[in-house]
């Protein structure tokens, strides 16, 4: 498979490739678009930055577009997208309005932090794709402003992190209203056993594609550790962050609290810096992050579950100021850099508290992380 249209794509959608300047698919997209566009079930492991939306959106707007009478009734859609975050709804939603630019459909976006006024407006004439969050999604239905039963395709996008929120009871509430005869994709980056069950239950007779071993690390970042004392996280961090060769990065920490101390550190230390988080408005993560996209600010702050929706090409470094207690995180973290092919760098900090975090980490990794000393690191 060498192009897109080597896969039998509606023209609409392989204009609007060439005008994003897509041109070779890549391997998720190459395995999961035929299976898809031919109505199976898919089962697909994939990290973030793999090129996974496109493998799920292309042929979703293919088969809409190869059935145009179909209409979603009031309220109702016929594609229906669940995400864990409201940052990556957006981008899945954004994307679904690139590649449709060229069609009729129309895609709609329901997470919660926001008013629902417009969200209950944008449903009511009914839409041919809705993008949601599990739990702003359930009130909607309960409050009778969204109906799913002329949903023809289902897609549950980063599974694992669904999990981790907590939303699977919540996915199986909204499972229960959708049509039996359906179409189910279903994307994680790891497969636990609870996201196993899952998959057991929603799709039926799926193919599986995956485009790397179940939670190994890419091989084009280059990962270190350092041996810090806790009370010294915070004077490193600045100054690993002075070296020239620090590009774009992402620092991650466990809690919130702790992320906006590191921020308020930085800026004290003159290296401009924002934080994304669970307490921030969504005004505010969304500037936050255009900053960090745009370069007026080069060091972004981030807690796990606010990075899973930044998806930023140009990340050169991942720091984590604190080591993950969920070692899925560690993969999921450092695969924010070195993505479209270019090499990136993460680097761990880890006190005397975290060390039983980095040997479960390097258990799942099957790889011993390398030590680096703190001088080696300073400007």
């Amino acid at each position: 498979m060498t192009s897109f249209s080597d896969l039998g794509l509606a023209a609409p959608l392989l204009t609007a490739l060439a005008r994003e300047g897509y041109t070779t698919p890549t391997p998720i997209q190459a395995q999961a678009i035929p299976h898809a566009m031919a109505g199976r079930d898919v089962q697909g492991i994939a990290q973030t930055g793999t090129g996974k939306t496109a493998s799920f959106a292309l042929p979703i707007l293919h088969r809409l577009l190869a059935n145009p009478q179909q209409r979603a009734p009031k309220k109702g859609c016929r594609v229906l997208v669940l995400s864990p975050t409201r940052e990556l709804a957006s981008q899945i939603a954004d994307s679904f309005r690139a590649y449709g630019r060229d069609t009729p459909m129309r895609t709609a976006l329901v997470f919660g932090g926001v008013p629902k006024g417009r969200q209950v407006r944008a449903m009511a004439p009914g839409v041919d794709v809705l993008v949601a969050t599990p739990g702003r999604l359930l009130d909607l239905m309960n409050e009778g402003e969204i109906r799913l039963d002329a949903t023809e395709i289902l897609v549950l996008d980063e599974a694992d992190h669904m999990l981790d929120l907590g939303f699977i009871i919540p996915i199986r509430k909204i499972a229960q209203h959708l049509p039996a005869k359906r179409q189910s994709l279903f994307f994680s980056a790891t497969m636990p056993k609870e996201i196993s069950a899952l998959a057991g239950q929603l799709l039926h007779d799926p193919v599986h594609v995956a485009v790397t071993p179940v939670a190994t690390t890419a091989e084009r970042i280059e990962q270190r550790v350092v041996f810090v004392d806790a009370a010294r996280k915070r004077t490193l961090l600045a100054s690993v962050l002075r070296r020239k060769d620090m590009g774009r990065t992402l620092v991650f920490t466990r809690t919130k609290h702790g992320a906006d101390r590191v921020v308020e550190h930085l800026e004290k230390s003159g290296i401009a810096s924002a934080a994304i988080h669970g307490n921030k408005s969504q005004g505010q993560r969304d500037r936050a992050l255009g900053a960090f996209r745009t370069g007026d600010v080069r060091v972004l702050v981030a807690t796990d579950i606010a990075a899973r929706g930044i998806d930023v090409d140009g990340v050169t470094h991942v720091i984590n100021f604190d080591l993950p207690n969920i070692p899925e995180s560690y993969v999921h973290r450092i695969g924010r850099t070195a993505r479209a092919g270019a090499d990136g760098m993460a680097i761990s900090f880890c006190d005397a508290s975290e060390r039983a975090f980095l040997r479960s980490i390097e258990k799942l990794i099957r790889a011993r992380v390398p030590v680096l000393e703190p001088d080696q690191l300073a400007a």
